[in-house]
């Protein structure tokens, strides 16, 4: 991978738009990038790993890398062109950010965009240049992280290379260690491992424990279903510990109360038999008991009824002659009723002929003359009245399309009218529209030139509102000095006195040092100062005499005010340094006149940004002013044809419904209307049709009642009575007839079925006996049923009982064999994960699966990292990697050393001084990168990128580290060094300089000269 050329645009300091030639760079193969602290050395970086992945190193995050410097209308932009795998790539990015809207005011989250394009010979129209390969965020993701073979942590560790992570490695311990490594080396899949073998080991050891709360459950319902006076499961079950054989005991118990509930079985069925036989002897008793008294109760009740049906007998003789003779008259009954029912049609027919004769009679036009004619007259004046009729029917129609066109006629008219109001009211319309859209153009001018004049006002309000802010702090700041001085001056008078006083204590004590020394003279021992036993004249102690603990306590105050005072003094100094940065920020002016003009200024911005917010309001207008003269050009248009329309179709009308009137006019006669006209002669109609019907109706009515009194006569002759009255004095009605029937056919059948009943020999043969005792039969039935059920449910019990134990036998024959696999696997599945995760005694080491393999890549990493320490520390150290167990509970496998060949011991990396642990950081940098570049696939690295940490290097190890780094050249590598080492701007002559200032950073390419 090699880069060629960064362009950022607004992208973290950045306010503009800026270009890193790399090419031109990194030509010599080692460039420095340099700057101020905080001038944007890192966002160079920061933007390459941007355009590579859509985010950057560390905790920051592609929502925040907008410029607070730069201009709103100015998208955030990073654009890379790189080699990758032998193809020239250009990489766009633009992340999520907010910009002003095109049309009105306010802003509208701009999203992100990415756009990924490869340098061909035929970009499409036959000649070279940039072919887009992808647009999409994923899609283009996923083409770089092929090439690159790297993730984006890999690829910051590898090709960013930041010291102070590695710094920080070399001295941390195997579980920190073991959290970077993770995120370089695809080991995921060794933690998987180790998940996969612990949850293995919780289902085994869940199943096995499963197995023994089922043992458990089915003992329980085993002691259960053999009841109380079964062999007891205690003993037979084994206990929670047991491991061996779960089920040995259990499958024997098992048997015994089998064998127990078979034996109460064979007792309970033999019960059983006994009791279902006395229940039938008991069953026959009462069947003959109730048969006995059956019998009986039936001779009793046939003696009864006979007594009964003797006293009827003289009665239904007179009722079998009174239904003789009526039904004798029945015939005569019939002729009667149709002869009746002719007689009051033919009334009903004479009274409907006579009602509408006279309503014909008060009819106008014909009715009179026809009121008296005979049933065909009538006929035929309707047949002539319904040819009128239809003739009528056709003038209907005319009469009502006269109608029609009246009411058409006048809806034209109005609809004429409507568009001649239309018409006038769209040209008054488009006469003012001239006059309007000039007033509209005038605002909008004005709009647009007081937005211009709010952006000035925005940088100049920005501008002073600062250097207000700076007035204040710095008069604020003033007034703190002027009270901090005079304490200073206080503190500082009274540090020097406690000093003086100090001194002058000192002084005294040393002039009084021989009398102290005096006062530990000892008679016979030698003198501290000349070694002599004797002591001729020792030294007296004056008044007023110091001692330690008086110079003590004053070197303690003396220490305490110079603490004091020097630490008012730096506060001072601080204030004096804000003052001067403040007065510095805010000018000559003061804050008063400052805020006068902040304040006059922000009435011309609210004055200016009141006008240029109508700017889309008016912008609005013209567009609708506009839309509306279409509207209304259109409406004219419109409105003129379809008056044109209207009036055509009224001359039309206006002809058509003069020729329809004079048609109507004649139909219709002396009526009112053609409808008025039918309407009269359907009436008439209607009358002269019922007058003709009832005439009809009356002459069939008095003929058939004729015929009805012939009938009647020969009906009563052929029912042998001398005249019809005396047939109809002995007829009863229906109702009474079969009445009678049914009583004298209920009589028939009761007296023959007594006379079976008595003639039976087994009723009279129980008659003869005492009568049936069913009480005692009930009593000794119930005994035995009771008998029967307590059997029926002892022996169901058993069968149970037996049952049950059967299934459970079966069961736990089932779990026997479920188990002991369960047992083999859980003992080899709980081996391997023990072994896996270190807490195993067979794994020594305490090595977990992940971290033996991190180790080998680790062991991989400290000989790659050896090559380049040997060098840079003149041969005097050496990286290796340890699998020494951790202390206490800490795990093993990540530990790294350092071995000294100048002295021949190996230590710990973090005992390396600063100059040697930058030494030791680098190279394992280094050869991380090495070692990963091939876990990736083998994908060159072309540009490397190193971030401080020569500050801690003294002349010779910066040669030795510059040598290094030249090596790595050599290889065709770009190295750029970011570092303020100032020894760096004189080694490297190719230098990419990052400025600061208050408008934002800039990138400039600078020689040695420059530096």
């Amino acid at each position: 991978m090699r880069l060629h050329r960064l362009t950022v645009s607004a992208f973290g300091p950045f306010a503009g738009s800026e270009s890193v030639d790399f090419d031109a760079l990194a030509a010599g193969g080692l460039f420095l990038l340099r700057g101020a602290t905080g001038a944007g050395k890192s966002s160079v970086l920061d933007a390459v790993c941007f355009a590579l992945y859509g985010d950057v190193p560390g905790t920051r995050r592609a929502n925040r890398l907008r410029s607070d410097h730069a201009d709103p209308r100015r998208l955030t932009e990073v654009r890379l062109e790189l080699t990758l795998g032998g193809r020239r790539l250009q990489i766009t990015r633009l992340p999520e950010q907010r910009r002003p809207k095109k049309v009105g005011t306010g802003t509208t989250v701009e999203r992100p965009q990415t756009l990924l394009r490869e340098w061909a010979a035929d970009a499409g129209d036959g000649t070279p240049g940039w072919r887009a390969v992808s647009k999409s965020h994923q899609e283009a993701g996923e083409e770089i992280h092929r090439l690159i073979g790297m993730n984006r942590e890999q690829f910051c560790q590898v090709v960013l290379l930041p010291q102070g992570d590695f710094a920080r490695f070399l001295k941390a311990d195997s579980e920190e260690r073991g959290k970077l490594l993770r995120r370089l080396f695809d080991t995921e899949r060794f933690q998987h491992v180790e998940a996969w073998l612990a949850e293995q080991r919780r289902a085994q050891e869940a199943a096995v424990q499963a197995g023994r709360r089922r043992l458990r459950d089915l003992a329980s319902k085993a002691e259960q279903a053999a009841g109380p006076a079964a062999e007891p499961a205690e003993g037979w079950v084994p206990a929670e510990e047991d491991a061996a054989d779960l089920t040995a005991g259990v499958l024997g118990w098992a048997a015994i109360l089998r064998s127990g509930a078979a034996e109460q079985f064979a007792v309970a069925e033999a019960a059983l038999a006994g009791a279902e036989q006395a229940q039938r002897a008991a069953q026959g008793g009462r069947a003959a008991a109730e048969e006995l008294a059956g019998r009986q109760r039936r001779h009793r009740q046939a003696v009864l009824q006979a007594d009964r049906l003797a006293a009827f007998e003289s009665e239904a003789a007179r009722d079998g002659q009174r239904l003789a003779a009526a039904q004798a008259a029945v015939g005569v009954e019939s002729a009667l009723r149709l002869r009746e029912g002719a007689a009051d049609a033919h009334r009903r027919g004479q009274e409907a002929e006579r009602r509408y004769r006279e309503a014909l009679a008060g009819a106008g036009g014909e009715g009179p003359a026809l009121a008296e004619a005979g049933a065909t007259e009538l006929a035929e004046a309707e047949r002539g009245l319904r040819a009128e009729l239809v003739r009528l029917e056709a003038a209907r129609t005319e009469e009502r399309r006269c109608t029609a066109l009246a009411r058409e006629q006048r809806s034209l008219d109005e609809e004429r009218r409507q568009a001649d109001e239309l018409a006038e009211e769209a040209e008054e319309w488009l006469a003012e529209y001239d006059e309007r859209l000039g007033g509209l153009q005038e605002q909008h001018t004005g709009a647009r030139a007081a937005g211009a004049l709010v952006e000035q006002l925005d940088g100049r309000r920005a501008e002073l509102t600062s250097r207000l802010d700076a007035a204040r702090d710095r008069d604020g700041l003033r007034a703190e000095i002027a009270v901090a001085e005079p304490r200073v001056l206080t503190l500082r008078t009274a540090a020097l006195d406690a000093r003086e006083q100090s001194l002058g204590l000192r002084e005294r004590r040393l002039t009084g040092m021989a009398a102290e020394l005096a006062e530990q003279l000892r008679a016979g021992e030698a003198c501290r100062v000349c070694g002599s036993p004797e002591h001729p004249a020792p030294a007296e102690a004056a008044d007023g005499r110091v001692g330690a603990d008086d110079e003590e306590r004053a070197r303690r105050a003396q220490a305490a005010a110079e603490q004091t005072w020097s630490t008012a003094d730096q506060a001072l100094t601080a204030l004096r340094v804000r003052e001067a940065t403040a007065a510095g920020a805010a000018g000559p002016e003061g804050a008063d006149a400052l805020a006068r003009t902040l304040a006059e200024l922000d009435r011309e911005h609210r004055e200016a940004l009141h006008a240029a917010e109508g700017l889309g309001r008016v912008e609005q207008e013209i567009a609708r002013l506009s839309a509306d003269q279409d509207r209304r050009l259109a409406e004219l248009r419109e409105a003129r044809e379809r008056a044109a329309v209207r009036t055509d179709r009224l001359q039309a009308l206006h002809l058509e419904q003069r020729e329809l009137a004079e048609r109507v006019a004649a139909a219709r006669g002396g009526a009112v209307s053609v409808a008025a006209r039918t309407a009269a002669l359907e009436r008439l109609v209607e009358q002269v049709a019922a007058a003709a019907e009832a005439s009809r109706a009356g002459s069939q009515t008095l003929a058939r009642l004729g015929d009805a009194e012939d009938e009647l006569a020969a009906a009563a002759s052929a029912a042998g009575f001398p005249s019809p009255g005396e047939a109809l004095a002995v007829l009863l009605p229906r109702a009474e007839r079969e009445r009678l029937e049914a009583r004298l056919e209920r009589h028939r059948v009761e007296s023959a079925a007594v006379r079976h009943e008595l003639a039976l020999p087994e009723l009279a043969e129980a008659a003869s006996r005492p009568p049936a005792d069913l009480s005692a039969a009930a009593a000794a039935l119930g005994a035995a049923t009771d008998r029967l059920g307590r059997a029926h449910a002892a022996r169901s019990a058993a069968g149970e009982r037996c049952a049950a134990l059967a299934a459970i036998g079966r069961q736990l024959a089932g779990l026997a064999a479920e188990l002991a696999p369960a047992l083999a696997r859980y003992g080899r599945i709980n081996r391997l994960a023990a072994l896996a995760a270190g807490t195993s005694t067979e794994n020594r080491l305490r090595m977990r699966l992940e971290s033996y393999v991190l180790a080998a890549r680790l062991e991989q990493v400290a000989a790659a990292a050896s090559d380049r320490l040997i060098r840079m520390s003149g041969g005097r150290y050496t990286l290796v990697h340890s699998d020494d167990r951790g202390t206490g509970n800490k795990r093993s496998g990540l530990a790294l050393r350092v071995v000294d060949a100048w002295t021949g011991t190996e230590r710990d990396t973090a005992t390396l001084s600063g100059g040697e642990g930058f030494f030791a950081s680098l190279a394992l940098a280094l050869g991380l990168a090495d070692v990963v570049t091939d876990e990736a696939g083998g994908m060159p690295l072309d540009t490397l990128f190193i971030d401080e940490g020569f500050g801690t290097l003294d002349e010779q190890s910066l040669e030795e580290v510059m040598d290094v780094l030249d090596g790595l050249r050599e290889r065709d590598r770009a190295v750029g060094i970011v570092s303020h080492v100032a020894d760096l701007r004189s080694r490297i002559p190719a230098q990419l300089l990052v400025r600061k200032g208050r408008h934002g950073s800039t990138l400039a390419l600078a020689g040695r000269e420059d530096a």
